[in-house]
């Protein structure tokens, strides 16, 4: 666990990673003799950080929505990061730190009714785009 976490560390907002990591399963008693309890999954997308007050999530950006006043809507995956057993950085820097960043901050949404702490959520803004008339 100590390589991964010095692994983890050693990201940077804007890399691409590939991680590996153990998903929870259902199982089913009969599984005809195949252990479900261990599911392996690879993970691929740009790291945006690690989040999570009670339990650490790793933050990957897989597809992201850029409206034209710079707010993103993204598609994300979020790991827990005691579930990851490895992390690989694939390109340093895909993305350029600032546009990492505003990835970040539309990914975090402040609440007022719970202080001005940022909190995980959807953008909050939504544009509709007409392709006919």
């Amino acid at each position: 666990m100590k390589e991964v976490l010095s692994q983890i560390k050693g990201l940077a907002a804007g890399d691409l990673v590939m991680l590996e990591w153990h998903d929870a399963s259902i199982g089913k008693s009969l599984s005809n003799g195949v252990s479900g309890i261990d599911v392996p999954v690879k993970s691929w997308g740009v790291y945006i950080g690690t989040l999570g007050q009670k339990r650490k999530h790793i933050i990957l950006a897989q597809n992201c929505f850029r409206y034209s006043d710079g707010l993103y809507d993204i598609d994300y995956t979020a790991i827990p990061v005691p579930w990851t057993t490895s992390a690989t950085v694939i390109a340093k820097a895909h993305v350029a730190a600032d546009e990492a960043k505003q990835l970040l901050n539309s990914f975090l949404v402040n609440d007022k009714s719970k202080g001005d702490k940022p909190t995980l959520g959807r953008c909050l803004k939504q544009q509709r785009v007409r392709n006919h008339d």
